[in-house]
């Protein structure tokens, strides 16, 4: 890295001084970029624009790395050839200044070219050099390898951006925005944009909310996403609608969420889960086809929430690797251990995984699993070691050889195998054994990182109740329609004298015509069939705790509207982050947009959130509470 240098712009310094241009830029603008030169260009003169990668002085003779986002050229500047204040230019060049060349493209000499660049077999021989913009010392390298302080890297995210991988990130990113409205035009949808100031409906997420200047104590909310104006568009006429939308959401972070994000959002009238689920399939086939040169087979496996939590444990899974959960209940229901007895006797479930050649760890890996569990709410972790001589596990001498036998053979534990087992109520059950399968596919390395999986997950539960709050959650959307052949259970639901929290009550045998799309172990689209009836729609509200007064207030322009024809509809969304980010095999959707907040939803790069000016309150009618 260079010393420190002040940031002295083109207007501050000399106009005789070698570090800044003399030459008008029209003169110097660029004839090539710095990835298209090669041999049939020798003899060429040329005119390059970019940014001063690395530099060398060989001898007298200095050679320049120059990079822009198509690629890197070599640039050299013999003091034999050119004249002194050219040279001394070049000598004056540092990391990250931004210079313009012109010179003659010529072949590099035996046994100097670079087979890693498209250029390497050329060099530039410079006739002229000029600085156009000196660069501050920059905090960190601009190089492939990401700096480690990740705050770093979003405070000047301005040159983390110039970094190669990053260039290449975003070109994937364009490339599937313009394959996906590619593909979708074709299919004869329309894209519709809809506002991003409307009004809030504050369910599930929180809004961000904008006060409005005309209208003063009242306020906007930006978009959570445009579910009910697509839906409204449905009703409209406009059968087949995509957008690629802004959503924002003021929400806990993680590694897949940012305050704001964008989704690849669909609306079809008329049309049954099959049909949605074709269109898409036919827009990610021509996405990794056209992208990624990589065909996906044509259509999706489909699997049952039941289902999927069943046999691995979560409704997203990954699978691109084995290791399936196995119930255990019948071999232990009347067995001696009466952790695994009481619990079955309740009306809990014991489950358990097979980790092939898990019979080698010892104690204290053994420690670090139940450790685990625990974090994901076990109570404990119960395990059978398959050693060639003998088994191992401290509840053999409760269950006995027998049952042991069972459970292994159950399992498929065989010589050299381990099996994990937890025993509660079935949802926890699973979803702690699903945990730690992701855990132990990702620490041994399981998981075939060349694959991409995608699944799609219906049937989802259409309420769940909060225990806590005591009230109906919708289990995704409060416009998710019924499944026909159980509308009937709503009704029964308002007569039953069940206990919201007895599995039999019939809003808990609802499910809804809801569906998911999974891509190696990541939700990356959630969708159904809408409710398109004022009193279908009502009724899922109220079940929910919301009067007909406060549904007029808050829904009331989608309700008016589903009573005037609203079509049969349905559609999804896709998190276009997610399906980028997983195409390139990066562990944060934060890789993937430009200026991304960090986990406390600040941009360190502008320094939002800010405080606003006394002037810009007084006209929002605001005022800041003191603490």
């Amino acid at each position: 890295m260079t010393p420190s240098r002040s940031n002295k712009s083109t207007e501050s310094v000399s106009a005789t001084s070698p570090r800044v241009a003399s030459t008008s830029f029209s003169e110097l603008k660029r004839t090539h970029t710095l990835g298209e030169l090669n041999l049939s260009h020798v003899g060429t003169t040329v005119r390059l624009n970019g940014w001063v990668q690395e530099y060398r002085n060989l001898g007298g003779v200095l050679f320049l790395d120059l990079r822009d986002r198509y690629g890197i050229t070599q640039v050299t500047i013999n003091p034999k050839d050119v004249t002194e204040a050219t040279h001394i230019a070049g000598a004056g060049a540092r990391h990250e200044d931004v210079v313009a060349v012109v010179g003659v493209v010529q072949k590099r000499p035996e046994g100097t070219t670079n087979p890693k660049l498209p250029t390497g077999e050329v060099e530039v021989v410079v006739e002229n050099f000029v600085v156009l913009n000196p660069s501050k010392t920059p905090p960190f390298e601009v190089k492939d390898t990401a700096p480690s302080n990740e705050n770093l890297r979003l405070e000047y995210r301005f040159l983390d951006l110039r970094r190669a991988p990053m260039q290449k990130l975003f070109r994937v990113r364009h490339e599937v925005t313009m394959a996906v409205r590619e593909k979708f035009s074709e299919m004869d949808f329309l894209e519709i944009e809809t506002p991003l100031l409307m009004r809030s409906t504050p369910e599930g997420a929180r809004d961000y909310v904008v006060p409005s200047r005309v209208h003063p104590g009242k306020f906007y909310a930006l978009p959570q996403s445009p579910q009910l104006l697509k839906q409204i568009l449905m009703v409209s006429g406009f059968d087949k609608y995509f957008q690629l939308a802004r959503c924002l959401r003021d929400e806990d972070l993680r590694s897949d969420r940012q305050p704001e994000h964008t989704q690849i959002d669909v609306e079809m009238s008329f049309v049954t889960p099959d049909d949605i689920f074709s269109s898409i399939e036919q827009v990610l086939q021509h996405v990794f086809k056209k992208v990624q040169n990589h065909e996906l087979p044509k259509s999706f496996p489909r699997y049952s929430y039941e289902e999927v939590m069943n046999r691995w444990g979560i409704d997203k899974p990954d699978l691109r690797f084995d290791m399936e959960l196995v119930d255990l209940t019948d071999a232990v229901a009347e067995c001696d251990f009466a952790v695994f007895r009481d619990n079955v006797a309740k009306g809990g479930v014991v489950k358990g995984l097979t980790l092939k050649g898990g019979a080698s760890y010892s104690r204290k890996h053994l420690d670090e699993l139940t450790d685990f569990a625990k974090q994901q709410g076990a109570g404990g972790l119960a395990y059978i070691l398959r050693g060639d001589e003998s088994d191992r596990s401290p509840i053999l001498k409760f269950i006995g050889e027998s049952v042991k036998d069972k459970l292994c053979e159950l399992a498929d534990c065989q010589k050299g195998d381990s099996l994990l087992i937890v025993s509660d109520k079935q949802l926890k059950t699973e979803s702690i054994l699903g945990q730690l399968r992701l855990h132990l596919g990702k620490k041994h390395e399981l998981i075939d990182v060349t694959r991409n999986s995608f699944l799609w997950v219906t049937g989802f539960p259409l309420f769940d109740y909060d225990e806590e709050a005591g009230r109906w959650d919708a289990m995704h959307n409060i416009v998710s329609h019924p499944m026909e052949d159980e509308m009937h259970l709503l009704a029964e639901g308002d007569e039953t004298d069940l206990a919201p929290t007895d599995p039999a009550h019939p809003w808990r045998l609802i499910h809804a015509n809801q569906y998911d799309l999974v891509y190696n172990g990541s939700e990356i689209a959630s969708g159904g069939i809408r409710i398109n009836r004022r009193e279908l729609q009502q009724k899922v509200l109220n079940i929910l705790g919301i009067s007909n007064e406060r549904a007029e207030r808050m829904f009331g322009f989608l309700l008016q509207a589903l009573e005037y024809g609203a079509p049969p509809h349905g559609g999804v969304a896709l998190g276009l982050d997610r399906l980028v980010a997983n195409m390139c095999r990066v562990d944060s959707i934060r890789e993937v947009i430009a200026f991304p907040k960090t986990a406390a939803a600040a941009s360190l790069m502008e320094g939002a959130p800010s405080e606003l000016e006394p002037e810009q309150l007084e006209e929002l009618s605001l005022r800041i509470k003191s603490e």
